[in-house]
């Protein structure tokens, strides 16, 4: 048999792979987007030789062959803080696995939160993405409900609205505080505080509502002295801590509703932690590994929620909103991750 050449990208088709490969088109199809079902020796051959050829779909053509682009949008908030940054990550991994590609708007609050979620929007009028994964709404997010009204394919991830028809994948909140209020009592601390953050964001609402009926439920209820709220900030978290010092100076126990908040609430507490007063945060990021924060905190499956995530979101670009299967509301359980913030003898990792 005459021994097939790779050609150059110019003038190449997804027939032509297919010819190369020694496969269908519809394989060659399968494989680009993703399609767990190929089997994993059909893949590498197809993948090695779209490597070897150089060979990228036109997305204009793509669009006109299919209706569909390709491309995901992801809305992200709050870049200052690195569970956004790594979620994003995490979601570009999914998505690119999947043969997508992704465009990301920031929508925190020097972008200008409205407009990063409306540029989201228009993208979907426009047919510019196939669909969005809204990773930072509340309850108030205007653009999120015109999407929706305008039946956009969307997701929520890291977030969940009651009464929203759309679905989502979160972290179970409610557990992981549950487990940081366990963990508390089960190692003696009674005099125990809380910082939590807007009742509009669904994370914090949930945590802060679970710590709360957990220490209540064990006979020690926080009362209204020991509860501080703040932004999703350092800043927020330090100013925060300071006020608590002086309406409980004898404080020996601080939930934090995140990761960024807790580090503010650690520098407030220098030299405390963790002899005196114990901390605690919530998402697991990377900087809460480092040793000069060496938090414990209940650390989100990011990778997990961007799969599921991506999985709903093309469920839903692909086939449509089915046949009144409803939408889907998938929890995700964290892991208490015990540092030095709480435990001296802990490793610093």
């Amino acid at each position: 048999a005459m021994r097939r050449t790779p050609r150059s990208a110019d003038g190449m088709t997804s027939r032509t792979i297919a010819e190369l490969s020694g496969v269908s088109q519809t394989t060659v199809s399968r494989v680009m987007r993703g399609d767990p079902y190929v089997s994993a020796a059909t893949r590498e051959k197809v993948l090695r030789v779209l490597r070897q050829t150089g060979y990228a779909p036109s997305a204009a053509a793509r669009t006109m062959r299919t209706g569909s682009t390709g491309i995901i949008g992801v809305v992200v908030g709050y870049v200052t803080n690195t569970f956004y940054p790594e979620l994003a990550l995490a979601l570009h991994a999914e998505i690119s696995r999947r043969g997508r590609r992704m465009n990301l708007w920031i929508a925190d609050e020097s972008a200008g939160h409205e407009a990063g979620e409306r540029a989201a929007l228009t993208a979907v009028r426009e047919r510019a993405v196939d669909g969005v994964v809204f990773t930072t709404v509340t309850s108030g997010s205007v653009a999120l409900k015109e999407a929706l009204e305008r039946s956009a394919p969307v997701v929520l991830l890291n977030r969940t609205l009651d009464g929203i028809p759309a679905d989502s994948v979160a972290t179970d909140n409610a557990a992981g505080a549950e487990d940081v209020a366990a963990y508390f009592l089960a190692h003696g601390r009674r005099r125990i505080a809380l910082i939590a953050g807007a009742r509009e964001v669904s994370t914090s609402c949930e945590r802060e509502d679970a710590f709360r009926a957990a220490l209540r439920e064990a006979g020690t209820p926080l009362g209204d002295e020991a509860v501080a709220r703040c932004d999703f900030a350092y800043e927020g978290g330090r100013g925060a801590m300071t006020d608590l010092l002086q309406r409980c100076p004898d404080v020996d126990a601080v939930f934090c509703v995140n990761d960024l908040i807790a580090f503010g609430a650690l520098d407030a507490l220098r030299g405390r932690v963790p002899d005196e007063v114990w901390v605690v945060g919530f998402d697991g990021t990377t900087t809460a590994g480092w040793d000069a924060f060496s938090l414990t905190t209940v650390r989100q499956p990011i990778e997990q929620m961007a799969a599921v995530g991506i999985d709903f979101l093309l469920q839903r670009t692909e086939q449509g909103d089915g046949d009144g299967d409803g939408y889907r509301h998938e929890r995700l359980r964290g892991e208490l991750i015990v540092r030095a913030s709480t435990d001296r003898e802990s490793p610093r990792s």
